[in-house]
């Protein structure tokens, strides 16, 4: 089962049972050794910074107040 498909169950589930089940995740989180913190933590940093870095949508702060002065008011 991949988490996509464990995913889809899971939001299959009611409302109740969702959130129990968020709860559960939540303090299985809350448990993790400062080693393991950093880890994930760190691998967060690397994937938003991979994500930005992709990013053709990023504009120089000068091209977003050119374009700013040229919209009406």
């Amino acid at each position: 089962m991949t988490i996509e498909d464990l995913e889809a169950e899971a939001l299959k589930l009611s409302l109740e049972a969702r959130a129990r089940l968020a709860e559960r995740l939540l303090e299985s989180l809350e448990n993790l050794s400062d080693e393991e913190n950093a880890r994930l933590w760190s691998a967060e940093a690397e994937r938003r910074n991979a994500a930005w870095s992709v990013s053709d949508s990023a504009r120089t702060s000068d091209e977003v107040f050119r374009d700013a002065r040229k919209r009406p008011l």
